[in-house]
């Protein structure tokens, strides 16, 4: 093996022009010279390829088509975090909207009603009818109710709109109301007076109004466009509470989804309506 190296390396590389001439000439070069010019001319013109990048424009030349896919994928990573930063922020809101709505269904017994608010100023007032002591809001919102909407009729739900039927009570497939077929902005009226306990956006059904009744009557008001009422804000049958539309994802279209629920159960409301 070493010998045969050596005999590379003491080999020679001769070199004939075919040039027109009278006598053919014959240039010998030894293979270290051959190969000591190839590099070296290798080297000459990578260095001259690497001036030509660095003190000319033809580098945005050559990297154009490298500098479009890394603003590319510039791009694209600045938009996949601005997609996640905004799915994050809706997550929090839409967790914080259940939270709020599952409380509005259910009031924490925990609660306490602040003593500036003009409910508790009303009742506070009040010579009628003594409220218990306690920090439940649900029985002051219940004894708030007695007081300005009890009387010795039966109870009597109005519609909220006025408009068809479109769509009947069947919880057996997870449609626990009745839906009105309105267009967008009609006036929603609160079907039987109370106190607002929810009133805000909710992923599924977006804009939404709960009003709690007497006798533990509860009326939910879904797919608004527009929320008039706010929380804990006395209403009166038939007042202005909001105005229909086609927010929520469980929305096909503008009409107003509405619903009455008796203690803690969704009843048919066609079965309380007096203005059907």
């Amino acid at each position: 093996m070493i010998k045969k190296l050596k005999d590379i390396k003491n080999s020679s590389v001769y070199i004939t022009p075919n040039f027109p001439v009278l006598q053919t000439k014959r240039y010998k070069f030894s293979f270290l010279s051959v190969v000591s010019a190839i590099l070296g001319y290798s080297l000459f013109v990578a260095i001259v390829i690497v001036l030509i990048l660095v003190l000319t424009p033809a580098r945005n030349i050559v990297f154009f088509f490298e500098n479009e896919k890394l603003s590319e994928q510039v791009e694209r990573v600045k938009e996949l975090e601005s997609k996640v930063l905004f799915l994050s922020r809706e997550l929090q809101s839409f967790a914080s909207s259940n939270e709020k709505l599952k409380y509005a269904m259910i009031i924490a017994s925990t609660d306490s009603l602040d003593s500036n608010s003009a409910i508790y100023d009303s009742l506070r007032q009040s010579r009628k009818k003594k409220i218990k002591a306690g920090g439940n809001i649900l029985s002051v919102f219940r004894d708030f109710l007695q007081l300005y909407y009890s009387d010795n009729s039966e109870i009597t739900f109005l519609a909220p709109v006025s408009g068809v039927v479109i769509k009947r009570f069947e919880p057996t497939r997870g449609h626990f109301g009745i839906d009105y077929g309105v267009r967008r902005g009609t006036n929603v009226h609160a079907s039987l007076g109370g106190v607002v306990t929810f009133s805000g956006f909710t992923p599924d059904y977006g804009n939404t109004i709960i009003i709690l009744h007497q006798n533990n009557y509860i009326s939910v008001y879904r797919h608004c466009e527009i929320l008039l009422k706010k929380e804990r804000e006395a209403v009166r049958q038939g007042e202005l509470i909001a105005l229909s539309g086609d927010s929520g994802y469980k929305s096909s279209g503008p009409h107003l989804h509405f619903e009455i629920w008796y203690d803690g159960k969704a009843v048919d409301p066609l079965q309380f309506l007096i203005n059907k």
